[in-house]
């Protein structure tokens, strides 16, 4: 079964901060990651223009000491002549000695059209995401982004919740800095499958 896609994604109403609330588990996220979230936003060329480029910042917090951790990248379309909301997202690693770049992709299988939830998947359908714009989700809203995936051949029984606290965590305008923050440190404790 071929997996449909969202066309013509307005790519400007999509940057900012998506909570996420439920997931399929990876190797490349923490298995105690609580108020877990990705932040999009148009990076700069130099020119002024974004050349279609997004910055990516994932972040999650543990649930055993409450550290930060957080992984930097980039997203863009995988065709730039294509209306499909097929991207690719790259980060590097080790992200606190950047040197492999690890490619993978991000489709976009649904998005509501308050841009308020989002599906996001990828072809082998290894991974997937529910998304918010806050840190909860309507239980009606769930079922039926739920009910998109099976549609598109997912098999949702892998689908977990994602804990989050009542108050998300604060936004920090200076990622990256500070003692409590552990950057990249969940792609270590990965390799090992923790």
């Amino acid at each position: 079964m071929e997996m449909e896609v969202v066309k013509n994604l307005d790519m400007d109403r999509y940057m900012g901060r998506w909570y996420e609330i439920a997931c399929f588990p990876s190797r490349f996220q923490p298995k105690d990651g609580v108020n877990t979230r990705a932040t999009y936003t148009m990076a700069s060329d130099g020119d002024g223009t974004s050349g279609g480029t997004v910055k990516v910042l994932n972040e999650t917090w543990s649930g055993g000491n409450g550290k930060r951790g957080f992984i930097e990248g980039t997203a863009y379309k995988a065709d730039p002549n294509s209306d499909e909301a097929k991207l690719k997202v790259k980060f590097y690693v080790p992200p606190f000695l950047p040197i492999i770049p690890i490619v993978g992709d991000y489709w976009v299988l649904y998005v509501d059209l308050e841009y308020s939830c989002a599906l996001v998947g990828q072809p082998s359908r290894s991974y997937l995401w529910v998304l918010c714009r806050e840190n909860h989700m309507e239980e009606e809203v769930f079922g039926k982004l739920v009910q998109k995936a099976v549609d598109q051949g997912y098999d949702v029984s892998k689908l977990q919740r994602t804990s989050h606290s009542e108050t998300p965590p604060p936004v920090s305008s200076d990622a990256g800095v500070g003692g409590d923050d552990t950057k990249g440190v969940w792609w270590i404790k990965s390799l090992f499958g923790r």
